[in-house]
């Protein structure tokens, strides 16, 4: 099968094309996935530099994210069969090739109202957003979120789940475009981050927030202090590099910071996760954006789009058929 392969950790052109890499064979509760689209994250890349807590074997193929057919089930599996339209939020054997294995616990059926490019496009990005407001934040019906960064794949996917949910949003965005975007996905006000001053217009216009969901931290955590409100949660989704806050401004308000990581997630978490998006797909709310297919032979443009442009509206996916 064609797939991209990694021989050593480093840059993006690092991701070579191979024509004769042997299709894997799932083993107990995985499920072999005949891949169409997969999805390209910032993580894809953090893994490829080799300065990421995943490390694997090399060679190595990379991608988690991925929306196609079931091949193949292997013993154990028994909520998937052969033919089954179906995404992934993780690969065993890597989501940049025309076939994936997959644990089966990392598998959900994609609805037909969803396209293959679409349904790459929820893996990480929606399951992230709703542990990040649900199971981190515990976040509830009628509270204001601030979403840091609105207009990428998390961003827009935590305003889609948000407006579902009876949340009271708003989100920030660096272009006009990123704007528009993110009103129409859910935003009751949206604020240009690259503008002197947004946030005092931010906090005159809001006032403070229960929820921030951050997605670059090593820039506004300190200010994201300012913005919570009494015993508000700032979840941390992305970081690229160290920042320096005053914790005291936790005390007064008893204001919290926490992680996320999806690949925490207990079995429960994601069999709950799994329920929730499922409904959104055939309740219409779950609607990905996708910014732009790659054909496979891109693989490495792709990867150094989703970590560089600073512009980001939706997601980014790799066609493996092209």
């Amino acid at each position: 099968m064609r797939a991209i392969r990694v021989a050593s950790f480093g840059g993006a052109e690092n991701l070579k094309v191979e024509t004769n890499v042997p299709i894997p064979t799932p083993g107990p509760n995985e499920v072999l996935v005949k891949v169409s689209v997969a999805g390209v994250n910032p993580v894809d890349t953090y893994i490829r530099s080799g300065g990421h807590a995943r490390s694997p074997a090399l060679p190595y193929t990379p991608g988690m994210d991925s929306a196609g057919v079931v091949e193949e089930v292997g013993s154990g599996v028994t909520n998937f069969k052969k033919g089954d339209r179906v995404l992934t939020v993780n690969s065993i054997s890597g989501s940049y090739a025309e076939y994936a294995t997959v644990n089966a616990l990392h598998v959900s059926h994609l609805e037909d109202n969803l396209s293959f490019s679409q349904g790459a496009s929820v893996g990480i990005p929606y399951y992230t957003a709703y542990k990040s407001l649900f199971f981190r934040a515990f976040t509830k019906p009628g509270e204001t979120v601030l979403v840091h960064g609105a207009s990428g794949a998390v961003g827009i996917a935590a305003l889609q789940i948000g407006r579902a949910y009876g949340l009271r949003l708003i989100g920030t965005a660096g272009t006009p475009e990123g704007i528009e975007l993110i009103k129409k996905n859910g935003a009751e006000f949206a604020f240009n981050h690259r503008e002197e001053g947004y946030l005092q217009k931010l906090q005159e216009t809001v006032g403070e927030v229960d929820v921030i969901l951050e997605m670059l931290s090593n820039v506004n955590l300190q200010n994201d202090l300012g913005l919570v409100s009494f015993r508000g949660r700032i979840v941390v989704i992305g970081c690229r590099g160290p920042i320096e806050i005053n914790p005291r401004l936790t005390m007064t308000k008893e204001s919290s910071i926490t992680g996320v990581s999806i690949m925490s997630s207990t079995e429960p978490e994601w069999r709950i996760m799994h329920a929730a998006l499922e409904a959104g797909q055939k309740s219409n709310w779950l609607n990905p954006i996708v910014a732009k297919v790659y054909p496979l032979s891109e693989a490495a443009q792709a990867q150094r789009d989703v970590i560089n442009n600073t512009g980001t509206t939706g997601n980014l996916v790799i066609d493996v058929t092209k």
